[in-house]
């Protein structure tokens, strides 16, 4: 084989190669985006809107859920409400549902305000629910329940997700009945505590 030939060869296989890197992360954004693509009473909801500056603060759970929810979504509003309107709006506090079997956009939001008027709740296809669960590490599983009218439980892990508006994630906060554990994420990914 000449040279010639040689650098066309070389030149049609980086080409490809680049061709597929493309490709596979335009197919990961366009995943990312369908995944993000959410809704709340009934209207869109975007997790991945870069248009809004503002952290997330994303939690997964279930509105049939009996304890760990309600406690965890309890000590969020707490959290929220000990922090100063300013920094009550320097950040999006969202729910996401794991049951969107039975968990509409409506029943999610209505659910989220009940806590805090400030929580978005959310729900979606089961695919945009999977992708978001892979993508964070979330582990849910559906238990059936036998004789009872629940029909089936969503066991799932419990953690508070701070995330960037496109999607990455910034800190990770385990279950706590402490408020102030959240106080204090909230502070680290925004810019509230920095003197100015």
């Amino acid at each position: 084989m000449s040279k010639k030939a040689w650098l066309v060869a070389l030149f049609a296989v980086c080409l490809g190669l680049g061709a597929r890197a493309y490709y596979d992360s335009y197919q990961v954004r366009q995943q990312q985006t369908q995944a993000g693509a959410l809704q709340s009473d009934g209207q869109p909801f975007n997790l991945f809107n870069e248009a809004d500056p503002r952290p997330r603060i994303v939690y997964f759970g279930y509105t049939h859920c009996p304890d760990v929810c309600p406690t965890s979504l309890a000590v969020l509003s707490a959290a929220l409400k000990s922090l100063p309107q300013s920094t009550q709006d320097a950040v999006s506090p969202v729910f996401i549902t794991l049951d969107p079997k039975r968990d509409t956009s409506e029943k999610a939001a209505e659910y989220a305000h009940f806590f805090h008027p400030a929580i978005t709740g959310v729900s979606g296809s089961n695919e945009q629910i999977d992708q978001l669960a892979k993508r964070y590490g979330v582990l849910y599983q559906i238990t059936e329940l036998e004789d009872s009218a629940m029909d089936y439980a969503v066991d799932h892990s419990s953690y508070f997700y701070f995330l960037s508006p496109n999607g990455e994630l910034l800190e990770k906060v385990p279950h706590t009945l402490n408020p102030q554990m959240i106080t204090a994420a909230i502070s680290r990914v925004t810019d509230t505590n920095k003197e100015p």
